[in-house]
């Protein structure tokens, strides 16, 4: 049996580092699928794949943008490594935020006269992300205290104050200057540019939610869910 040395064991867990953050970079895009959203599920599933593909373009790309060819050499160091995996998931959080609210005002402006209270749906619908994802090991000691201002965020909406536009996606662009693990001289440079290509990776998700939706199926299957006694308290299936 091959024992490794000190030094090969942080070699190869800087090159398995490195593979598993372009691997996540380059084949975010390929876990998006085109089909349509008739049910809770599939909102669910837009939601989620969504904000994590919106989380990883963002951070890798910033990223890369600002190391140009010495990209990989950010692996070399493991606090930065430490760095980047928690801004991921300070992202990913932001970035749930953001499409949740939009995908609530969404439901509530294509469905006007539905009887659905799609505030609780959408509670419960980001509760079921937040439990499904739980606490990262790699995520850091604030990412609690994070989701739960997710939460708050989504239960303080005014859902018929919601547009079909950028104005929602708040925390996103925040969120990449706050958590990117660039020095702060170079993030406030980079501000504007940073927040406006966020903003940017979003009109995309925007344009499939408006094709995709179908805002009457979802909170149909939500009215029509059995009701009464033994019937299930969660308005997702």
């Amino acid at each position: 049996m091959t024992t490794r040395t000190p030094t090969q064991s942080s070699l190869l867990g800087r090159v398995t580092g490195l593979w598993q953050v372009l691997h996540e970079y380059l084949f975010a895009g390929a876990r998006r699928n085109k089909a349509p959203i008739v049910d809770p599920a599939g909102l669910r599933h837009f939601v989620q794949t969504r904000a994590s593909y919106i989380a990883q373009t963002s951070l890798y790309g910033y990223l890369r943008t600002r190391a140009g060819m010495r990209y990989p050499e950010l692996f070399d160091d493991d606090p930065f490594v430490v760095s980047i995996n928690i801004a991921k998931w300070h992202m990913f959080l932001a970035c749930l935020s953001d499409l949740s609210v939009y995908a609530g005002g969404m439901l509530r402006l294509k469905a006007p006269g539905s009887s659905v209270d799609v505030g609780r749906f959408m509670e419960e619908l980001v509760q079921s992300i937040l439990d499904e994802t739980g606490v990262p090991e790699d995520a850091g000691e604030e990412y609690p205290a994070h989701a739960e201002r997710v939460m708050a965020r989504v239960r303080a909406s005014v859902w018929r104050d919601v547009t079909d536009d950028e104005s929602v996606f708040v925390e996103s662009p925040e969120g990449l200057v706050k958590y990117a693990p660039i020095v702060e001289e170079l993030k406030a440079l980079d501000d504007e540019i940073v927040r406006n290509s966020v903003r940017f990776h979003w009109q995309e998700i925007r344009r499939d939610m408006r094709e995709l939706l179908n805002a009457q199926a979802v909170l149909a299957q939500v009215e029509n869910a059995p009701s009464g006694p033994g019937a299930p308290t969660s308005m997702l299936p």
